[in-house]
């Protein structure tokens, strides 16, 4: 992996990162009335179950962790994607393109983390009412936007000048 790539790779995974986590704190604590404490000791509880609850911040920082690989995953596998394919990079290459990837990756992420990744973890089925809907609107902001336009920025994409083999300077 060439320098330019890996910068894109940290860069687009960071600022998802702390997008991400600011939103999700953000949420909790405004719509759910809950804590940010609590929002990352429930991330934790998908691996180290409901105890994770009563955990303190050795249980926040778990959350918070697992956010981070989680973040890291989701960038990785949309950095790959951009890079195998041209049809992406063309896509991605203007506001407009980066909207409507966004607006469908995002949904994707949150589905298969609510449906398959999660439940798999928990062995619980996901609750589909109205906070999944809301995780569905706030991952095409959130999570997908931060990763596609810092992807697309990242590796320099324009429909004419640039591949994914060679990030702008």
């Amino acid at each position: 992996m060439n320098n330019s790539i890996r910068s894109t790779l940290v860069r687009a995974w960071l600022t998802i990162a702390v997008v991400d986590w600011l939103f999700a704190s953000t949420l909790g604590v405004v719509a759910y009335h809950s804590t940010v404490a609590r929002v990352w000791q429930g991330v934790a509880s998908v691996v180290l179950g409901p105890s994770a609850l009563q955990g303190g911040l050795r249980t926040v920082l778990v959350g918070t962790a697992l956010h981070l690989c989680v973040a890291f995953t989701w960038t990785v596998v949309f950095l790959g994607l951009a890079l195998l394919s041209e049809r992406l990079r063309r896509i991605i290459a203007t506001p407009v393109g980066v909207m409507a990837v966004s607006i469908v990756y995002g949904p994707l992420v949150w589905i298969t983390m609510s449906t398959l990744i999660i439940p798999t973890t928990t062995g619980r089925p996901p609750t589909i009412g109205a906070r999944w809907w809301v995780q569905i609107v706030a991952h095409m902001f959130f999570v997908a936007l931060p990763i596609v336009a810092m992807v697309a920025r990242g590796l320099g994409v324009t429909a004419t000048r640039h591949t994914a083999l060679e990030p702008a300077s």
